[in-house]
């Protein structure tokens, strides 16, 4: 599962998180974590997909079945990850923020 640890920390740094932040979405020790990207353990089923979930990808990419491209572009994957940590009033915060900037842009404004 050499690959899969290799994954892991590739898709973290992709995101802009650290191979901590990730483990601590999953909801995994860091111990438990970092015996991932070691490639000293190997998690189970359940563990990879909410692993995958995480770090905007899925379970076949990290276990180096898929196709390695990603369609949507990197800035969207990191914004997707980071979302699912935010509390809803900081969503509706981040929502009125990127709405002003799209029709900042949409008026030529920048």
């Amino acid at each position: 599962m050499e690959q899969f640890a290799s994954n892991l920390k590739k898709r973290a740094a992709e995101l802009g998180i650290s191979n901590s932040e990730a483990g601590r979405r999953a909801g995994l020790s860091e111990r438990r974590y970092g015996n991932y990207i070691a490639d000293r353990r190997e998690p189970d089923l359940a563990t990879v997909v909410r692993i995958a979930k995480v770090l905007q990808t899925t379970p076949d990419r990290l276990l180096s079945f898929g196709d390695e491209t990603e369609a949507e572009p990197i800035a969207q994957q990191r914004i997707r990850a980071a979302i699912g940590v935010l509390s809803p009033d900081d969503l509706e915060t981040v929502a009125i923020m990127v709405e002003a900037l799209a029709s900042k842009r949409h008026a030529g404004g920048g």
